[in-house]
């Protein structure tokens, strides 16, 4: 069945444009083009739709107060901007009720691409159970601006690691953190690393990324007293298993794009476990603590749904690639996806069942190795070598001491 996407722009010369550029798409797609806000909304009265796309500058109401109203009215429509500004931080910043923005002029192929993403992510997070949970959390945690900087930066085509390092120095925090992790074994540095520009050669570009999006939703809860004092052990296994999901891709010949990304999934497979524990804590935090091994089970049998789908669905709302949400949604349950070869989601399953079965902690205690998973994919045996690999690892003494510290300090 035909998706049916909603396209707004208060100039009829655009909306001719878009018509012309997206007739490709006809055959995928039933689209109806209106002029401005107001038509929208009335249009959205009486036909149901899959997606809206709009503009971001229009009179009276712009695009962003348009995708609010169409969030509260309609919220499992599929919300994009399309925007001619050139600064991509102020989009950012303006358009919390998008799911993701593109820049004009519009590229079929490309948004395709991000409408299939996030049409896969719905109907994948289409879960009545979650979205119940997830409208009873007080506080979503938000795309960092930080984090929006570096993207900018890092999508630039003359970026430097001396203006990254000046856009990481605004968060004295972060540098810290920054440094504290080039100086640690994940990296392997040997003598002591004191340059921010220095550390961010050692730990790279994307890491660091992660590191700013993981640590502004570790930071958020770092005041809350039922939860703070569990942040360090969730913190130290977040990046054992980000450590050895590299690692593991590493081993299996990933390209480098895929050990990045295996890194971030890594970090962020947990995010949801510290969102429900400091916004649940009476319903999620004694799931942890006095049934270690079923809390992913218990999760669903009391809530409806787990900490993992909770973490993809933030990924999704902030407009992660498919590949990080899906390993994030499944990374306790990787059989259920039907994928044929070595991905992202191989490398966190593996690396959190491998962690959890020496971490200290009960609240880590929630993964078991899918072997059948494993077989499916052609990779019986290689457990043991990536058993072998965290083993040898030289910061396996750290992970479940301080190779970080929580995130809050």
């Amino acid at each position: 069945m035909k998706k049916r996407l909603l396209f707004v722009d208060d100039e009829p010369l655009v909306l001719n444009g878009l018509r012309r550029s997206l007739h490709c798409m006809r055959d995928a797609w039933d689209m109806h083009f209106v002029e401005g806000a107001a038509e929208a909304l009335a249009t959205l009265e009486h036909e149901k739709y899959d997606a809206i796309v709009s503009d971001m500058r229009m009179p009276v109401m712009d695009g962003a107060d348009l995708l609010d109203q169409v969030k509260q009215r309609y919220p499992e429509m599929v919300r994009m901007i399309l925007s001619g500004q050139s600064s991509k931080e102020a989009v950012y910043r303006s358009i919390s009720p998008a799911h993701q923005f593109l820049s004009k002029p519009c590229n079929p192929e490309e948004l395709s691409s991000r409408l299939s993403q996030a049409f896969a992510m719905r109907d994948l997070l289409a879960n009545e159970a979650l979205k119940t949970v997830i409208s009873r959390l007080r506080c979503i945690p938000s795309l960092p601006t930080l984090y929006e900087e570096l993207t900018v930066a890092l999508n630039s085509e003359d970026y430097s690691l001396a203006g990254i390092a000046k856009t990481i120095s605004k968060d004295v925090g972060m540098a810290a953190k920054i440094l504290q992790l080039a100086n640690s074994a994940f990296v392997g540095a040997s003598g002591r690393i004191s340059s921010l520009p220095q550390a961010l050669t050692l730990v790279g570009a994307e890491t660091v990324r992660t590191l700013v999006l993981s640590v502004h939703v570790f930071s958020q809860f770092d005041g809350n007293p039922k939860v703070a004092a569990s942040l360090p052990a969730l913190w130290d296994h977040s990046t054992a298993v980000s450590t050895l999901a590299h690692r593991i891709a590493s081993a299996e010949n990933a390209p480098k794009v895929l050990m990045e990304e295996c890194f971030t999934a890594g970090l962020l497979h947990d995010i949801g476990k510290a969102v429900m524990m400091a916004e649940l804590p009476s319903e999620h935090l004694q799931l942890f603590t006095a049934h270690s091994g079923a809390s992913t089970e218990l999760e669903r049998e009391r809530l409806g749904c787990t900490h993992a789908e909770v973490g993809a669905y933030l990924m999704s709302i902030w407009g992660l690639p498919f590949s990080l949400v899906r390993a994030v949604a499944y990374h306790h349950h990787p059989g259920e996806m039907a994928e044929a070869t070595f991905s992202s989601l191989t490398a966190v399953h593996a690396a959190d069942a491998i962690t959890s079965e020496t971490d200290p902690s009960p609240l880590n205690h929630d993964a078991t190795m899918d072997l059948s998973y494993l077989e499916r994919l052609g990779l019986s045996g290689r457990e043991k070598v990536w058993r072998d690999l965290y083993k040898t690892s030289p910061n396996h003494q750290e992970v479940n001491g301080s190779c970080l510290q929580s995130a809050s300090h």
